[in-house]
């Protein structure tokens, strides 16, 4: 077993497929990246068409885009499926969160791309844009648009983003 799918059905409900449509496009993701793993030939050939099929499928289903090109790492956990969108090139640490809306791409054709870290959790229809690093353990809020660095363990809300220190953070969450 792939142990960054294991690592996936760790943070999802038990029995996820039946449960949660976000888990069949992370579950393509890594069928996905399996099968880049494979030596060339027939078998991969054959596999990289499922692969494209099953990924047009759910991304269709689900409204979930997360191409197998992206680097994720285990622990990958999507809560209230729909408009997630992943940039291709993108970078996602292990353990992180992403909820409805989300997009993490670039601000202009060819442009640079987000970096996450590891624990990285992201709000709802939070918007992380261009060749910025969110460092691990941050927060990003409900519809924020991120559009600069955010330091480990800091907290980036609004439009465009501002960062709160954690030790601000979490007076305002108590």
């Amino acid at each position: 077993m792939d142990p960054d799918w294991q690592a996936d059905l760790e943070r999802l409900p038990p029995r996820p497929m039946l449960k949660e449509q976000s888990a069949w496009a992370i579950w393509v993701y890594r069928f996905g990246r399996r099968g880049d793993r494979r030596p060339p030939g027939f078998i991969r050939k054959i596999n990289n068409k499922l692969y494209w099929l099953l990924f047009r499928l759910t991304e269709t289903l689900t409204g979930i885009s997360i191409p197998k090109q992206a680097e994720i790492g285990p622990g990958l956990r999507i809560f209230h499926f729909g408009n997630v969108f992943v940039h291709t090139e993108a970078k996602i640490g292990a353990r992180c969160t992403l909820r409805q809306g989300v997009t993490i791409g670039n601000r202009r054709a060819d442009g640079p791309v987000p970096i996450l870290g590891d624990d990285v959790d992201l709000g709802a229809y939070a918007q992380v844009l261009g060749g910025i690093k969110v460092g691990n353990g941050a927060k990003i809020g409900a519809m924020s648009v991120v559009l600069q660095d955010v330091p480990a363990g800091h907290t980036a809300v609004g439009i465009p983003a501002r960062i709160i220190p954690p030790e601000r953070s979490e007076m305002r969450i108590a």
